[in-house]
């Protein structure tokens, strides 16, 4: 009971935390986003989390990399042109709005361990290349700024596992975490404890995954402009 209240508090100071430095960057940085009215800027973050769920639910493991529990998607593609468009805190509604609706088509294997990874992780590569790329519009700084969020993104994510997913997981389901590590042995011999599970793991898995939404991005967000984002 104290590690599943726990780990809620944390969610919410997690999502709190990231909405709030989302909405603060938007609003002192923001100036030339793309404005649309209320109705239309509602609907966009709707659709395009729509978009992501699915994506979320067609998730596969990339077992060369790590074990069958972490599996790879490219949910935050949406949500990465949404923040491109419409700012930082389009970007995290779009993901929270994700992990909400892909709740309602599938429940949690993970106790919502792994749906807090995917949105803290997801937004640690979507604001900082949104805010990147919100200081001056442009491929090149697009570029910078997919490239900036990848990095983050990896370091990040390996640091959030290590820290807090991995053990929380481990309470929440009352098992060690040395089976955690087993796991990753039997696809990699040179994991030995926690910490080469994640270097060898984790950290990989999130590059992956980073550097191929950021491809994705950069091929698509200006030839969905005219269906999702065009001005009223």
């Amino acid at each position: 009971m104290k590690a599943s209240t726990e780990f809620i508090l944390i969610s919410l100071a997690v999502v709190g935390t990231l909405t709030l430095l989302a909405w603060l960057f938007e609003r002192l940085f923001c100036k030339n986003r793309l404005r649309l009215s209320s109705p239309k800027y509602i609907t966009t973050v709707a659709v395009s989390a729509a978009i992501a769920s699915i994506l979320m639910l067609l998730e596969f493991p990339v077992l060369f990399l790590a074990p069958d529990f972490y599996k790879l998607d490219f949910s935050e593609l949406p949500v990465l042109i949404s923040a491109f468009y419409l700012g930082p805190m389009a970007g995290v509604l779009t993901e929270f709005l994700k992990i909400l609706l892909k709740l309602a088509f599938k429940s949690t294997s993970t106790g919502l361990v792994g749906e807090l990874a995917n949105f803290a992780v997801g937004c640690a590569l979507v604001l900082p290349a949104s805010m990147v790329y919100h200081f001056r519009r442009s491929k090149v700084s697009a570029m910078c700024g997919l490239t900036t969020g990848a990095l983050i993104m990896t370091v990040f994510g390996s640091l959030f596992n290590a820290i807090y997913l991995l053990p929380a997981f481990a309470a929440l389901y009352h098992m060690p975490l040395e089976a955690i590590v087993e796991a990753g042995t039997s696809i990699n011999s040179k994991i030995t404890n926690l910490s080469s599970f994640v270097v060898l793991a984790v950290a990989p898995l999130n590059l992956l995954k980073s550097l191929s939404v950021s491809v994705l991005t950069i091929l698509l967000y200006k030839r969905i402009e005219p269906i999702m984002f065009k001005r009223s």
